[in-house]
């Protein structure tokens, strides 16, 4: 198990009414409305779901780990480069699992040196070493 040495940063976000009810910070800053998709027997509707804030997060802090690790390498990509994370979910034996795909376009960087930035982000991503040998993850240069 990884722990931190040191707290650099935390968050407090509460959730009521599950699937479909609503979240918020303990700041105030994210208040959202959650609906359950209708591919999985839900209404749909308006809100967000627990999958689509997770691939928000996980995309986030992965496009920061490439940026830090281009830098530390002196790569500059010739436009901004993005991070689109697939996060799927469906039954196991017991309960559900996700899979991901993260999706990573660095504009102007050669792929193999492309990859070899991307593994080093997968090195260094909280999310990546939160779910690592937990979720299977895969990672695609585009």
């Amino acid at each position: 198990m990884m722990t931190p040495e040191k707290i650099l940063y935390e968050t407090e976000v509460t959730a009521i009414g599950g699937r479909d009810g609503k979240a918020a910070s303990v700041d105030g800053l994210l208040s959202v409305s959650l609906s359950v998709p209708k591919s999985m027997g839900g209404p749909g509707g308006e809100g967000t779901n627990p999958e689509q804030l997770f691939a928000a997060g996980y995309a986030a802090c992965f496009l920061g780990a490439v940026k830090l690790v281009a830098r530390t390498r002196k790569i500059v990509p010739s436009a901004e480069p993005s991070v689109t994370a697939k996060v799927a979910m469906g039954p196991v034996p017991v309960g559900y699992a996700l899979a991901v795909e993260l999706k990573v376009n660095l504009p102007g960087v050669e792929k193999a040196v492309a990859e070899e930035i991307v593994a080093g982000a997968h090195e260094r991503c909280p999310y990546s070493n939160a779910t690592r040998g937990n979720i299977d993850v895969r990672l695609t240069v585009t």
